[in-house]
C-alpha cells in the first residue's frame, strides 16, 4: 500500500522548498532506495507543469570513480555540470546511505582534487539556483540511529514534515538577536571559546534547502576565534567516523586538533588555507530531533545543539574564508550530554540547551 506521507513530502519539497513553477526545469539526483518517493515527486512535478530530469546515484560505483578518476575527469565533470546547472531552475538531491565506510578506501588526495576541481559548478548551483537536500530513510541509516527500519522510517517522516512556517516565525527573534550581537562565548565540558559575529548576517533555515531542517546560522569574524571546543557527537567525513573532536584556536586558526583519528583529522584540516578557519556558527532548533545518529543533515538540527564548522563560509554569511572543506561538527548542550551555556555580549541566552530569554522561548521544545 502506498504511504500517503510520501506524497505530502513530495509536495513539501517541490512547493515549499523549491517553490517550483510551471515550465521550470528541475534536476532530481536520487539514490535507488528512494524510488517510492521519486515516483511521487515525478507525478507532482508534472502536476505543477514543470519538467523533471532524473539521475540515479549509487555508492559503490561512486566509490570506484572517486578512487580512480584523474584530475581531467573532475575538470570535465565540473564543466559539464556547470552547463547543466545554468540550463535548469532547481536541483533536488535525495541521498540515502547504505554504508558509511564505502568511501573510506578513497585516498585523501582524491577528495582534495574533487573538492577543488568541482568547486566552480558546486558554487554556481548553491549561489544561483533553487536547491534542496533530503535524506531518504535506509536500513543502514536506521541501524546507525539504533532503530528498526519501520521506526526510523516513521521518525524521518515526522521530523521532515514539521510546520516550517511556525518554525520560521519562532526563529526570527534569534536571527534578529544574532545580527545585533558582537561577542559570543560558548562554555561547557572541555569547551571555552569566544569569537565575534559582528556585522555578519544570520540566516533562518526552515525547510528551504534542507529537509529535515531547523537551524539559524551565521559565521564568526575570521580571525576572532580563541579558545577550545570539544564536540560530543560522532562525525563521519570522507568515510571515517570521528569521535570527541577537540579544536584549539588562536586568532581564528585551528592550531591543535585531536580526535580518535587525529592523523586523518589533521589531513582534512590541511586540505587548503581555509580549512583551519571557521566558516559557520549555527544553533540547532528542530524540536523533534533529539539524538545524534552520525548523519549531519539530522544532527546539525538537534534541539539544544550548536555546530561550529571548519572550512568554507556561505555567501549569505561571508566572512572571507574560502575552502573546499565544510565540515559541520556538532556539540549538544542538553544536561544528559554535559550541559553548557551560550552568551551573547555577556548575556546568557541558552543554558543546558534551553533558551532563557523571553523572546527566544518559542524555540524550546
Amino acid at each position: 500500500m502506498k504511504d500517503p506521507r510520501l506524497n505530502k513530502l513530495a509536495k513539501l519539497l517541490l512547493s515549499h522548498s523549491l517553490e517550483l513553477k510551471e515550465n521550470e526545469k528541475v534536476i532530481i539526483s536520487a539514490v535507488p532506495a528512494s524510488k517510492p518517493l521519486v515516483k511521487e515527486i515525478l507525478k507532482e512535478t508534472y502536476a505543477l507543469g514543470a519538467i523533471p530530469f532524473l539521475f540515479w546515484n549509487e555508492e559503490e560505483t561512486e566509490r570506484i570513480i572517486m578512487e580512480h578518476a584523474p584530475a581531467e575527469q573532475f575538470r570535465l565533470t565540473d564543466k559539464w555540470n556547470l552547463e547543466q546547472f545554468k540550463d535548469t531552475d532547481a536541483f533536488l538531491v535525495i541521498r540515502g546511505k547504505e554504508n558509511d565506510a564505502e568511501l573510506g578506501s578513497v585516498p585523501n588526495d582524491q577528495f582534495i582534487k574533487h573538492g577543488k576541481l568541482m568547486k566552480a559548478s558546486d558554487d554556481y548551483l548553491y549561489e544561483n539556483q533553487k536547491w534542496v537536500l533530503f535524506e531518504y530513510p535506509t536500513p543502514a541509516a536506521a541501524q546507525k540511529a539504533r532503530m528498526n527500519h519501520d521506526q526510523f522510517y516513521d521518525y524521518v517522516m515526522d521530523v521532515s514534515t514539521v510546520d516550517y512556517e511556525v518554525m520560521r516565525q519562532a526563529q526570527q527573534p534569534l536571527k534578529d538577536l544574532m545580527e545585533r550581537t558582537d561577542r559570543v562565548r560558548i562554555v561547557g565540558p572541555e569547551t571555552d571559546i569566544s569569537f565575534s559575529i559582528k556585522d555578519i548576517p544570520a540566516v533562518i533555515c526552515a525547510g528551504t534547502h534542507n529537509v529535515p531542517d531547523g537551524e539559524v546560522y551565521t559565521a564568526p569574524v575570521k580571525d576572532s576565534v580563541n579558545g577550545t571546543i570539544t564536540y560530543n557527537t560522532p562525525s563521519p567525513y570522507q568515510g571515517v567516523i570521528h569521535h570527541q573532536v577537540s579544536l584549539n584556536f588562536e586568532n581564528g586558526k585551528i592550531v591543535k586538533a585531536v580526535s580518535d583519528h587525529t592523523d586523518n583529522l589533521n589531513e582534512v584540516l590541511d586540505t587548503d588555507e581555509g580549512s583551519r578557519y571557521i566558516g559557520e556558527f549555527a544553533l540547532g532548533v528542530n524540536p523533534v530531533i533529539k539524538e545524534p545518529m552520525g548523519n549531519i543533515l539530522f544532527d546539525e538540527k538537534i534541539s539544544g545543539s550548536l555546530h561550529f564548522t571548519p572550512g568554507d563560509s556561505y555567501d549569505e554569511t561571508e566572512n572571507g574564508n574560502s575552502s573546499s572543506v565544510h565540515w559541520d561538527l556538532v556539540l549538544i548542550q542538553r544536561p544528559e550530554y554535559g550541559g553548557g551555556e551560550i552568551y551573547f555580549d555577556d548575556v546568557l541566552i541558552r543554558k543546558d540547551g534551553i533558551f532563557v530569554l523571553d523572546e527566544l522561548k518559542g524555540l524550546n521544545p
